[in-house]
């Protein structure tokens, strides 16, 4: 039987969390977590917020399961951090993985993963511990991601790819081949990266430039408004 789960978090990565666990996985949400010094209210989407302080002694972890649904900050650092401090509780931290992804049976993953639909991953991929793969992505077959990783809408993972603990991949970015990219990196939006990417580093593609023109003017000299 599945037990209830407690969601670390009350922003806005833990309503779409929410959504996908208790609308499409099935579980009912029992309360929800924070470090006592963030907590701002009681009560949040109708449940509960208990510090996560004592959150071991209000929801025993035998009777309750957990998923820590916060965001990318400081390189994903955080959300791990919180996911150590958990399992010290002796919480189990369970995966959120939408059946609308519809996931190859031989894709493996970790704990506190995050899978959202429509995203398309291949057969023979390996994802670790923390990963969040967002709606769109696209990892390629015989991939392995390290743990801690986050995958935001779009980005596209060649095949045969390494990907480094902790990066970060913007929406758009790309990687290509049997890539290897180091622990720590940082892709931006729209990039492409083809070689060997070492840890720490950071890649950004240029942001696009206004023309001169107006958007009227634009539409009255451009075939735009024909097409």
């Amino acid at each position: 039987m599945q037990k209830k789960l407690i969601l670390f978090g009350t922003g806005k990565i833990t309503e779409v969390v929410h959504y996908y666990a208790t609308q499409e996985c099935g579980y009912e949400i029992a309360a929800f977590t924070v470090d006592e010094k963030f907590k701002t209210a009681d009560t949040f989407l109708d449940k509960p917020v208990i510090p996560f302080e004592k959150i071991e002694k209000d929801f025993p972890p035998a009777q309750y399961d957990m998923f820590i649904a916060i965001g990318y900050h400081d390189l994903n650092k955080l959300r791990a951090d919180k996911c150590s401090q958990a399992i010290s509780k002796g919480c189990n931290l369970v995966s959120i993985v939408s059946p609308n992804a519809n996931l190859p049976k031989n894709v493996k993953h970790g704990n506190n993963c995050f899978i959202m639909p429509p995203s398309l991953i291949h057969p023979c991929v390996e994802l670790g511990n923390n990963v969040f793969v967002c709606s769109g992505t696209l990892i390629g077959h015989h991939s392995k991601i390290e743990n801690n990783c986050w995958f935001t809408s779009n980005s596209n993972i060649g095949g045969n790819n390494i990907i480094g603990e902790n990066s970060f991949f913007a929406i758009n970015s790309t990687t290509g081949h049997s890539v290897k990219i180091g622990k720590n990196c940082f892709l931006g939006a729209n990039t492409l990266v083809t070689k060997e990417l070492l840890e720490g580093q950071v890649v950004i593609a240029e942001s696009s430039k206004p023309i001169k023109l107006n958007s009227a003017q634009f539409l009255r000299f451009s075939n735009f408004s024909s097409l």
